[in-house]
């Protein structure tokens, strides 16, 4: 099997990965709006939920891959860092800086 890499992937992975990462930011955004923190009617906002946690999820499935987790661990966890949306990113940053040696600029 040849080794794995971002293009190597079916595009129906790659809709899957966003689908769940994107339901757990829309989650997000619905809770947040109960909770009175979102606005009722801003797209912009609710937009910018799902990008984050598209992005968040994406890096999340990326790095399961690569660590070999089995598919169903990996769609729980990425639908979980969807939701997770910026704090999943700052959590993923944080796991960089200590395994790399990476120092994350701005603090």
């Amino acid at each position: 099997m040849p080794e794995k890499d971002p293009t190597t992937y079916p595009m129906v992975t790659y809709a899957w990965v966003l689908l769940l990462s994107s339901w757990g930011g829309m989650v997000s955004w619905l809770r947040k709006r109960k909770r009175g923190i979102a606005r009722p009617f801003n797209v912009v906002e609710l937009i910018g939920e799902i990008m984050t946690s598209a992005f968040a999820g994406m890096l999340t499935f990326w790095l399961c891959e690569a660590s070999g987790i089995s598919p169903l661990v990996t769609a729980a966890l990425v639908a979980i860092s969807g939701h997770m949306g910026t704090r999943a990113i700052f959590h993923l940053e944080q796991f960089a800086e200590s395994r790399f040696g990476i120092s994350g600029g701005e603090r």
